[in-house]
């Protein structure tokens, strides 16, 4: 009777050994083919049979990344049984081909299961509001409010240009106000007929401009001859200096900006105090160094150079900052900016850093 009790065990445990569920997946990847943004989301539904003699568990489904979303049969499937893993593709701003996966969990051998979507969004057609999204006046629609001659060169005239659409019934011409007199500004064409497209043409000559680093102008737009109340377009440029003409000679004997140390902390500071600070350099090159430009990023900090601004090989000198803490608090850190002939450091950024108390 012992004998056969201990039969039966080993009996039942193979058959619960040999028990197990299978995946079978009705294809393993889906192509969507071409389809345009503005079809919305996607779907497909990857049919899955469990041909194992066990019941199927699928207990999770992680996709490749969060334009896909995966939901899935959530009850255990019994053999012979199906379920379904459906992949939902959100193309909203993804133009462009795609190639995704879904990797499937179960507690089949193997474990994992790979699907895989693909397709190509065409990218819709974008709106008048979206190309053009600045407003100018009564019908004028700007591609934007900033013109950004990104890195222009002391030396250099540079061009950029700006779409400009009327979306209005009647002509408007354009013109700018307040120009500096290193900018050009322009229409083309300088009247624009109902619905018509030009651009905004602007030439900046650096030469003109006394300026170092990020400079920014403020200009006025003008609609048929009337200044536009507080709309501006600003343009912008990063002036630097031109080394492209130095021969290898020249720039081994260039000036060398080698400052002690370019960060300075100030300490814990009482509102509405100021502290000063000394920043030494030397010019470690083979010819003269010529100081460009100084500027502090805010009003906050005050800057000046305590000696020439040209100095010789070997020669140090001292660029001094006072810091107000003013209505600060906290944390506080500002930048100064220091511009030079040194052709490998033309642009050298100071950093003051201080921790404004409460106010008493």
């Amino acid at each position: 009777m012992k004998r056969y009790f201990v039969l039966v065990i080993l009996l039942f445990s193979g058959v619960m050994l040999f028990a197990q569920p299978k995946v079978q997946v009705s294809k393993y990847e889906h192509d969507f083919g071409t389809f345009r943004e503005e079809d919305g989301r996607q779907a497909y539904n990857f049919e899955i049979v469990n041909t194992g003699n066990a019941p199927l568990v699928i207990q999770n489904v992680v996709a490749s990344c969060g334009c896909t979303t995966p939901t899935w049969t959530k009850s255990p499937i019994p053999p012979n049984g199906k379920g379904v893993i459906t992949a939902m593709y959100d193309p909203a701003g993804r133009p462009g081909p795609f190639n995704k996966t879904l990797t499937v969990y179960t507690n089949a051998n193997p474990a994992t299961v790979v699907l895989v979507i693909k397709g190509e969004v065409k990218e819709r057609e974008k709106t008048i509001e979206e190309l053009f999204t600045f407003p100018v006046g009564n019908g004028v629609r700007l591609e934007s409010n900033h013109l950004a001659f990104t890195t222009v060169k002391k030396t250099e005239k540079k061009i950029r240009v700006m779409p400009v659409i009327n979306t209005s019934k009647e002509p408007v011409k354009i013109e700018f106000d307040n120009v500096p007199g290193h900018l050009q500004l322009k229409a083309n064409p300088e009247t624009l007929k109902p619905g018509q497209k030009g651009i905004i043409e602007g030439t900046y000559d650096a030469t003109k401009n006394g300026n170092w680093g990020t400079t920014t102008d403020v200009i006025r737009v003008k609609v048929n001859g009337v200044a536009q109340q507080n709309t501006w377009l600003y343009v912008s440029a990063n002036l630097v200096e031109d080394f492209s003409h130095l021969t290898k000679e020249e720039l081994a004997k260039a000036p060398v900006f080698k400052i002690e140390s370019t960060t300075v902390d100030l300490g814990d500071m009482q509102p509405a105090t100021t502290k000063d600070v000394e920043f030494k350099f030397t010019n470690q090159g083979k010819s003269d160094l010529i100081i460009r430009h100084i500027r502090s990023t805010c009003g906050c900090t005050a800057v000046n150079q305590s000696s020439s601004n040209v100095v010789k090989p070997g020669e140090s000198g001292t660029i001094k900052a006072t810091f107000n803490s003013g209505t600060y608090k906290g944390r506080v850190t500002k930048a100064i900016y220091v511009y030079t002939n040194d052709p490998s450091n033309s642009e050298v950024i100071l950093m003051l850093n201080a921790n404004v108390l409460e106010k008493k």
